[in-house]
């Protein structure tokens, strides 16, 4: 029977988002100085305070200033800039408070040989053919639809609106999982006083929703008909937004970093950890499998499960469930699930030192990570300039998203076919 799904994104200027965002600009100013840091940083905002707790253990200090300077250019970049709109919430006007102190000294010892696992813990990698990038549709939808309306907002097409929105897509499926239609997409954008939803709802149909249907692949762009029912600021009046509004923390928002619902979650939140903390590193990798898998042609769904022990650097279980779309080419050959998570082993190297090494996971690549998803976004480089407590600055190129790219699928192709 036919059954409908829902995912959900929020932009950069949310409360939570902003929240990872901060933690993960502080992690990548210990990275670019210390690679074999380790961090676990966590930020609370609420009215105009910014709260940060955490432990870090690195070669690399920083003062209050700078940590202060940090938090407020970050803030400053979201688009928190002018106390007259928005609630008055803005970089310049807040308080921050600082409780970042030193790892654990017993933690040490995990460190001496070679990279372990920071922890415990279970994370999940998904997968679906549904997308060009792989990803679940609705969470793809959704987080088109937030990226874009920022980019709008950036180049002044929307000037009228401000950082914090939410977007939420509905989509009917049929028994075998594809695609029927977009049931309904909610929008709730930030935007200035004086501003009427008819003009936002006029602008966003106008304007938003031709961008993102030019944009996706044609099977997807024919989902929006004109039976969708588009609800824009459902509650009317969105004048004030932000911590001054709600309050934030960061790893509040897992669903929207990875998979909008679909598949499974460890539970683990990604921003602030370094990739010592398999939360992250580890759910970057099933990710990564599960990409290669579904690119191969292995199923046209496929999740992976994997399981780290604290202190021990390969995974202590591989778990891989394709939804009973495996390829007949490989059911012929007797291939199962369980079989195929002993393939997973003999093809892809998994341990924590392998995954820092081949995704490049020392280096200061996170803050890019903390919007619009961990997952579905394509690989590239950039040069990112920091600056030490000498005020020299350092300018590197670094790898953004490397557990995205497809350079597995030919191993796993001569492997299983």
């Amino acid at each position: 029977m036919a059954y409908l799904f829902t995912s959900e994104s929020v932009a950069a200027g949310h409360p939570d988002k902003m929240a990872d965002q901060i933690s993960d600009t502080l992690l990548d100013s210990y990275l670019a100085f210390d690679a074999d840091s380790k961090v676990a940083i966590e930020s609370l905002l609420v009215d105009r305070n910014v709260v940060l707790a955490g432990e870090v253990k690195s070669k690399h200090q920083l003062r209050l200033d700078d940590i202060v300077g940090i938090v407020r250019d970050k803030i400053k970049q979201i688009g928190y800039v002018d106390e007259n709109k928005f609630g008055g919430f803005t970089y310049d006007k807040l308080k921050i408070y600082n409780f970042i102190r030193p790892q654990a000294p017993e933690l040490d010892y995990i460190q001496r040989d070679k990279l372990v696992a920071g922890d415990q813990g279970i994370m999940f990698g998904y997968a679906t053919n549904q997308t060009r990038s792989l990803m679940p549709l609705c969470i793809y939808i959704a987080n088109e639809i937030l990226y874009e309306l920022n980019q709008l907002t950036i180049i002044g097409v929307l000037p009228y609106l401000g950082p914090d929105a939410k977007s939420q897509v509905t989509i009917e499926f049929n028994r075998n999982h594809e695609p029927i239609r977009i049931n309904n997409i909610v929008v709730s954008c930030l935007h200035e006083k004086g501003i009427s939803t008819t003009q936002i709802r006029r602008d966003l149909e106008k304007i938003l929703f031709p961008k993102i249907i030019e944009k996706v692949a044609p099977n997807i762009s024919k989902l929006f008909d004109q039976n969708i029912v588009y609800h824009i600021n459902p509650t009317d009046s969105f004048t004030e937004g932000g911590p001054i509004s709600d309050a934030g923390l960061t790893g509040r928002k897992i669903i929207v970093d990875t998979y909008g619902g679909r598949g499974s979650h460890g539970g683990g939140a990604f921003s602030g950890k370094d990739a010592s903390k398999v939360d992250r590193s580890g759910a970057y990798l099933a990710r990564y499998i599960a990409k290669n898998l579904v690119a191969a042609g292995v199923a046209e769904r496929v999740q992976v499960q994997l399981s780290y022990i604290i202190g021990k650097p390969e995974p202590s279980s591989v778990h891989v469930n394709t939804y009973q779309t495996m390829n007949p080419e490989l059911i012929n050959k007797n291939m199962t699930d369980g079989s195929l998570a002993g393939v997973i082993k003999e093809i892809f190297k998994l341990s924590v030192e392998d995954i820092c090494r081949d995704f490049k996971l020392k280096n200061p690549i996170y803050s890019e990570t903390a919007v619009f998803g961990h997952m579905g976004r394509p690989p590239q480089k950039k040069h990112k300039t920091f600056t030490d407590i000498s005020g020299n600055q350092k300018t590197i190129e670094v790898d953004l998203f490397t557990w995205e790219k497809l350079d597995h699928v030919q191993l796993i192709k001569n492997q299983l076919f």
